[in-house]
Order: C-alpha cells, then structure tokens, then sequence
C-alpha cells in the first residue's frame, strides 16, 4: 500500500494547507469549515473519494482561516497516530483530516454516517422496485458488494473515532510492535510514556477492576517494570486482544453502574461507603468472589491464564482486592451476564481483530496432530514487564472507547443488531 495512505502526523504544515493560528475557534469559522466538509463529500460518492479531497482549492485557501485552540490534540511524533493502515476512501479522507484537524473529525464524522444512512435506503428502495427474477440476482451480487464496501467504511469510522479519542486525551498508541534499533537489547516497547493518562480515562470503580485484571495477568511482577522478558508473541497478542474485549465489557458494565449509582438505585450490599464494600459474610469473601469472578474469566480467555501462569506465578488470588464494580457484576444472574458480556457489532469484532494484527503481525498458527497450537514456530520478543503493563493498559482502553464511539455511531446509524 502507498505510504499516503496511513493515519500521518505532520511535523510541519505544508504552505499550500490554511494558515492556523493559536486562539479559539469561532463559530463562524467551524461553520465554514462543516459547510466545506460537506461540498467535499457531495462532490464525489464518499466511496470514490479521492485522496486529496482534503485539499483545499486556491479560492478555499484565500477565503477560510483555520483557528486551532493551543490544545494537545496532536502528538510531537513522526510516525503514524495508528498502527492500523486505512484503506477505504472514506477511512484515507478521515485520516487526512485526522491528521491536520483533529477536532473536525465529528463534523466530518456525521457526514459520511449521513451518506452511509442515505445509501442503504436508496438500497432498500431499488430491492423493492426490482422485478424481474434475472434482474433480482444481478442486483442482489451488486447489493452485497455495496454492503461490503459500506460495512468496511463503517468500521474505518468507528476505527479513526477510536483513535481520535486518545489523540484528544493526548495518548499515543503503541506502533507496530518490532525490535528496536534504538535499544541494544532489541527490546520492543522503546515507547513514549503516558505518565498516569492511560488511568486517568476510567472511572476509580472502573481501575479498581482493571488493576485487578492486570494482577491476574501479571501475577506478583505487577510491580516489577525493569525487568525484562522474553515471550511469545503470539501470546502478547492473545493476551492484547482479550484484554480489548475485557474493557469493552468494562465500560459497558461501569456505565449502567454509575447511572444506576447516580439514581441510588444500586442494592444496599453494594452501596455502602466509598471504599468499603458492605458484604454479607465480609471482605474477605469478597476476595474469594473476585478469584472465583477471574477464574471465570481465565476459562472465557485460556490465553491468558497460560501465558500469565508462565511469566506471573501467583495463582488467581495474587493482588486480588475487593471491588465495588465487582460486587455489582456478581449480582447479575446468567441471562443478564450473558447479555453484557456481548460484543455487540460485528464491526467491532473485525477492529480488534484488525487492530491487533496491525500491532504483532499476522501470525502463522501450525496445528499439531492432536489439534493443538505448534508452539515451535513462535515468535519471541523481548519487552520489560512495564512494557507488558503499558500494552494491557492501553488494550483495555481501545476496548473502553470502541463501546463509546460504536454507542455514538449506532445512535446516528443503526448497524448494531443485539
């Protein structure tokens, strides 16, 4: 793929793009820039977008002042804001905007949503009016491959929403994960720290659970971020990607919780003091529920439970603490459980799946005659425990804003069926 196409951060404006100053934005300016946004995407169909559609003609250039807040929405990096290549039209004209406008990704945003809304039903139209038996298989082929196309255009909005979330909190997201030259030892996680934003994004119930997910993970090197191992790298992936689910489920959960705390609706043996869960038989079988709780958990991900048991000895109880977010989701009963323990779209599947891949490569999975996974062939990778640490926490984030932005976009254009 052409290097054009990535996510870019411009260390410099080119000449030819507006001129940005440094005071708020006013209204009439963000005005204009939606109204020009929307000339660009009636121009084309925002499946044939072109790549420099973000270009601005010489009488735009005259005529618009871009005003920019002295904000950090931008990273003081060379590299891509993304690991995740776009491909779409529509996911290359996001990214420019991304890119040199953060903050009119929404606007945007809404616009392609209201071409993708306008699209399926002149779709549904034309199946109606179709006829002719020969006509209709014709049109159905012709259909699927539009839907295709919609559908990987909606998971590149969802994608570059997601990314747009840690540009505006000002985290960086790890790059494709590879030795780096700059270190010696070829240790892969030569990464920028985010110095606490990567917990400041949740909400304290929420980190309570995430500090627990990562002693189930780390076991008693939680720690230890000097360290250095050496690990598979298909496990690290196995292990990024569950994590991505377990914040997904997280947000999920904490939202209902915090409505339900906001209401005082939450059950008098959860709603107690601040820091104090108020159980029946006291803490310490609340630790015993947040073990069985991540027992659990270890059977829904195996890979994470092997891999820890590897790097992290401990058991299930290590690091384990009472939870106030725990003790609401062990009130669930199976049905609720199940429920929200759903990834909702399939859209969503297919980013972390993506998302992943972009980070540790696609790996070669061997089988062995017995039906298990060749361990022979795999990868390793040599990263500090800290490093380890960075990855789950900011997994656990993509998870936590992939449920924000997939609710954002469903309320605009409805894709998600459960």
């Amino acid at each position: 793929m052409a290097s054009d196409t990535v996510l870019p951060v411009e260390g410099r404006r080119p000449s030819a793009e507006p001129e940005v100053h440094t005071d708020q934005n006013s209204d009439e300016d963000y005005e204009n820039i939606k109204i020009l946004i929307v000339d660009l995407l009636q121009s084309t169909s925002p499946y044939h977008v072109k790549l420099g559609v973000g270009k601005l003609s010489s009488r735009n250039r005259k005529a618009l002042v871009v005003r920019a807040s002295n904000s950090s929405n931008s990273f003081d990096s060379t590299g891509p804001i993304a690991p995740l290549q776009l491909e779409s039209p529509v996911g290359q004209f996001l990214s420019q905007i991304l890119a040199s406008h953060p903050h009119l990704v929404p606007a945007a945003v809404d616009q392609q949503l209201e071409q993708l809304q306008t699209d399926c039903e002149t779709e549904k139209q034309k199946e109606e009016q179709s006829a002719s038996s020969t006509d209709l298989v014709l049109y159905r082929r012709i259909a699927e491959v539009k839907a295709n196309e919609r559908r990987k255009a909606l998971e590149e909005i969802l994608y570059t929403l997601v990314v747009q979330k840690f540009v505006d909190s000002n985290i960086s997201l790890i790059p494709s994960i590879s030795p780096s030259s700059a270190d010696p030892s070829g240790r892969v996680d030569v990464w920028p720290s985010p110095h606490g934003k990567l917990e400041e994004v949740h909400s304290p119930e929420a980190y309570e659970m995430i500090q627990n997910h990562l002693a189930l993970i780390l076991g008693n090197r939680l720690e230890d971020s000097s360290s250095v191992a050496q690990v598979s790298k298909l496990r690290v992936g196995q292990v990024y990607a569950a994590s991505v689910m377990f914040g997904y489920f997280l947000k999920r959960i904490d939202q209902r919780f915090q409505l339900e705390k906001a209401m005082k609706f939450l059950p008098e043996q959860i709603d107690g003091r601040e820091n104090e869960v108020t159980m029946e038989n006291g803490a310490h079988m609340d630790v015993e529920d947040s073990a069985s709780f991540h027992r659990d958990q270890a059977q829904l991900h195996p890979e994470v439970s092997s891999w820890a048991g590897g790097i992290g000895p401990g058991g299930f109880d290590q690091g384990i603490k009472p939870s106030r977010l725990r003790s609401y989701v062990m009130a669930f009963d199976a049905e609720t459980l199940a429920r929200v323990a759903t990834i909702r779209s399939k859209e969503a599947v297919s980013i972390i799946e993506k998302h992943t891949e972009a980070l540790f490569g696609k790996p070669e999975i061997v089988m062995t005659p017995q039906g298990t996974i060749d361990s022979s062939s795999d990868e390793f990778i040599k990263i500090r425990f800290g490093g380890l640490r960075r990855l789950i926490l900011e997994a656990v984030t993509f998870g936590s804003f992939l449920w924000d932005v997939e609710s954002y976009v469903d309320s605009r254009h409805r894709f998600v069926l459960n």
